[in-house]
């Protein structure tokens, strides 16, 4: 299977801006034909589907998003590196025969290239998370800033690996329809998941690791995090190599399908 079977950049980006406005004008039309009583729960269910895409990962709303792979591989992404965990984690992947694709954030690349060139030397992908991770703000940045935090990201991430990336992940998750145009642009393709732990949040090692081996089956796509507050990212990366080796689960990346 080729890996362009499941990397799909939006091809339409702009799709949802004439889908949007033909369905604020239907609303006008049936709040004036049939009054508030009905024109006004249209408007407000219109908002909230809106910011649903927004606020929802593996919402398509405003263009695609792969939460899953064909096959039976189960593929581990890492965000928010490089870090201090970023060598531990390497080392503990290699023990375990197995790789991943870490997703960078632009600014912390640059600030230590060495690592991101040892995480493309070791074998393991890296995709685009952002230039600056603006976690509060993300899901409600302007289409100028966006694009400057998708594609400066992509730039700082080609130049010091010598390719560019072909995978991107939201900071947090969201999506506002203002990605799309960019990822478009870049022929990036965008990355949910499929099993979560809130790794970046929670400390507790055993309760992150069963959060997410309660998804982990074939063609899951893995959420974990790097350098969070709690200092616990490689211990739980570790449980989860160890949950997928008891289910007979191997690591793959995209591009060796």
């Amino acid at each position: 299977m080729r890996a362009m079977s499941v990397h799909r950049p939006p091809r339409r980006p702009q799709l949802w801006l004439p889908l949007l406005i033909a369905s604020q004008v239907l609303i006008a039309l049936v709040w004036w034909r049939l009054g508030s009583t009905i024109g006004l729960p249209m408007l407000l269910a219109s908002h909230a589907v809106c910011l649903w895409g927004v606020l929802a990962p593996a919402s398509r709303l405003y263009g695609p998003v792969l939460t899953r792979l064909p096959g039976d591989g189960v593929w581990l992404t890492i965000d928010d590196g490089p870090s201090d965990d970023t060598r531990a984690l390497l080392d503990l992947l290699d023990a375990h025969d197995a790789k991943a694709t870490f997703f960078l954030v632009g600014e912390r690349a640059a600030a230590r290239p060495q690592l991101v060139r040892e995480i493309a030397a070791r074998g393991h992908g890296i995709g685009n998370h952002s230039q600056t991770h603006p976690q509060a703000v993300f899901w409600a940045l302007g289409p100028a800033r966006m694009r400057r935090e998708i594609l400066d990201c992509q730039r700082t991430l080609a130049g010091i690996t010598g390719h560019a990336p072909v995978w991107f992940r939201s900071v947090v998750g969201h999506t506002n329809p203002f990605v799309h145009a960019p990822l478009h642009a870049a022929g990036l393709a965008r990355v949910g998941w499929t099993a979560r732990g809130f790794d970046a949040v929670k400390a507790d090692v055993d309760d992150v690791v069963a959060r997410i081996d309660a998804d982990l089956a074939p063609g899951a796509i893995v959420l974990l995090h790097e350098d969070a507050k709690h200092g616990r990212n490689v211990a739980m990366v570790e449980g989860v190599l160890a949950r997928m080796r008891a289910k007979g689960l191997r690591a793959v990346l995209p591009d060796h399908l």
